[in-house]
């Protein structure tokens, strides 16, 4: 496989990819510019590749799944906690649009560099990108309209649901016996349904560090 066009083809055909926006971001946003060098020649490989600091770019069917289950839209504010490459941050950046607001947050340094660098390939001005502990989120631009997590977490950080809107969104994988991958939707002042989708595998959130 050696083109994004490819790539989104088939995540496509298997049925996964079904909603027009997310398929225009994919299509726009070449995953390449968003690996290591030595990793350019296996970019459209539907795997999951190293970026350093024991950290992954994701699965690119897997990242679909998630996209499908967040339903970001037009002029959304989105959290995409542990950026890492920036390629989700810069998916997100597309679909909410020049009215909405993409902010970046990694822990360690030289991601957080590394994804903010590979962002500059697209053509966005709508993501930030920070550095801190995605756990404990951005309460000064709380409340998010979405909030997207990218790594495996032990439990559902209390701070990132304080701060989601009402009717708003976050999806995050579990580090636990199934696999799980959680959506979290915002019904109400404390009211949260979950839906559970097993079966997926994460490298750690990494949450802090001494």
């Amino acid at each position: 496989m050696d083109n994004n066009a490819l790539l989104v083809q088939k995540i496509e055909a298997n049925r996964i990819l079904k909603t027009p926006s997310i398929k225009e971001a994919l299509l726009a946003v070449d995953r390449k510019d968003f690996v290591l060098p030595r990793y350019t020649d296996y970019a459209y490989l539907d795997r999951p590749l190293p970026i350093g600091e024991g950290q992954t770019i994701s699965q690119p069917s897997t990242v679909v799944f998630m996209l499908e289950l967040l339903q970001a839209e037009k002029g959304h504010k989105v959290l995409d906690a542990g950026s890492g490459s920036g390629w989700t941050t810069a998916l997100l950046s597309h679909i909410v649009g020049p009215r909405g607001k993409v902010i970046a947050m990694e822990l360690l340094p030289s991601l957080k560099t590394f994804g903010e660098e590979n962002f500059k390939h697209a053509p966005y001005e709508n993501g930030i990108f920070l550095q801190g502990n995605g756990a404990k989120g951005v309460p000064e631009e709380a409340p998010f309209d979405r909030i997207l997590i990218s790594a495996g977490a032990r439990e559902i950080p209390s701070a990132l649901l304080d701060q989601l809107a009402e009717g708003g969104k976050l999806v995050l994988p579990l580090q636990d016996r199934r696999g799980n991958l959680v959506l979290v939707e915002k019904r109400g002042n404390n009211d949260f349904h979950k839906s559970y989708y097993p079966g997926f595998a994460f490298v750690p959130f990494i949450t802090d560090r001494e």
